[in-house]
């Protein structure tokens, strides 16, 4: 019962910051260019939803998959190394924004990129043949920074350097995104929360000891090897449309694990819902601040809202030990 009912609220959360995003500071508009406004908005709801849900994801993938509840995309670097990557592949072939590489190439690079700094991360943060939580989070955070130096200054170099730069470094919606990518992606996002969620009673057995698992038949080289694999083509995806927005793969498990319990079966589903509401519901505010700058990039808005999440789950963790 408590299960369903957390879904539930995390449908209505998400429902609520759909209509929100639609219907925000749209007092002024024309009754001709109403159907025009709807369907950009639309088209930015969809980007904003699966780009959460993706993250959000990846994000208990990755925390089941390291047995670190300060494990997420932005925090272990894949969300940064995935742009990183992206950046590389325009400046290398000229591609003015990204968009000229289409979701094929960009994607591939993507998710090369995330998985290479997974890679990396993961084998730097080894001690004594141990994974250590600690350096795993400081580890991740020290490599996150400096494939974002690296992203900008290969955005320097780029001719085109204004053009989707705020994407390719802290993350933001493009309304130039083709229709399509979003497709691709929410499919994508659609498989592996299917079979996330048919993995979770594996990913709870898991979370056990190794030889806890193993005494139940759990697979654990299969199951480990599927969640590293899913965790990158999800993060590779969310940064094609978005780029690396960061704390939704953080902050959402978490909040789905407080409502519906620790059983990854609902944590999967619950953390999409999650991670999309969220996206979703900092688009709503971008669009209700007018700034004189222009745009805020949704990134900034996930840091703000993130980050203090992320000081208390420090601060737990320190008590706990």
């Amino acid at each position: 019962m408590r299960q369903a009912t957390s879904l539930g609220l995390l449908a209505i959360a998400l429902a609520a910051a759909v209509a929100g995003l639609m219907t925000i500071r749209t007092g002024g508009i024309a009754a001709d260019d109403w159907n025009v406004v709807m369907a950009i908005r639309g088209q930015r709801a969809a980007m904003a939803a699966v780009v959460g849900a993706a993250l959000a994801v990846a994000g208990a993938m990755l925390q089941s998959l390291l047995r670190n509840p300060l494990a997420s995309p932005d925090l272990l670097g894949l969300a940064s190394g995935a742009g990183l990557a992206v950046m590389l592949s325009i400046y290398l072939t000229g591609a003015a924004g990204g968009l000229a590489l289409g979701a094929g190439g960009a994607g591939v690079a993507a998710l090369i990129g995330s998985c290479a700094t997974l890679g990396v991360v993961y084998a730097l943060s080894q001690r004594r043949g141990f994974l250590d939580p600690v350096s795993l989070v400081l580890v991740g955070v020290i490599v996150s920074v400096m494939c974002g130096a690296a992203t900008m200054f290969i955005a320097m170099l780029t001719p085109d350097r204004g053009v989707g730069v705020a994407r390719w470094t802290i993350g933001a919606l493009d309304d130039n995104v083709p229709l399509r990518w979003v497709w691709v992606v929410g499919g994508i996002v659609l498989a592996a929360s299917v079979l996330g969620a048919w993995a979770g009673p594996a990913m709870d057995a898991a979370a056990l000891s190794e030889d806890e698992a193993r005494s139940v038949g759990i697979p654990l080289g299969a199951l480990r090897l599927m969640l590293f694999l899913l965790a990158g083509v999800l993060t590779a995806g969310a940064v094609v449309i978005a780029g690396p927005i960061g704390f939704i793969g953080l902050v959402c498990p978490h909040v789905t694990r407080l409502l519906a319990g620790p059983a990854h079966r609902v944590v999967v589903i619950g953390s999409a819902l999650a991670g999309a509401a969220m996206v979703v519901g900092a688009e709503a505010l971008v669009k209700a601040m007018d700034l004189p700058g222009g745009r805020v990039p949704i990134g900034v808005v996930t840091a703000i809202l993130g980050g203090p999440v992320l000081i208390g789950l420090l601060r737990g963790t320190a008590r706990a030990e």
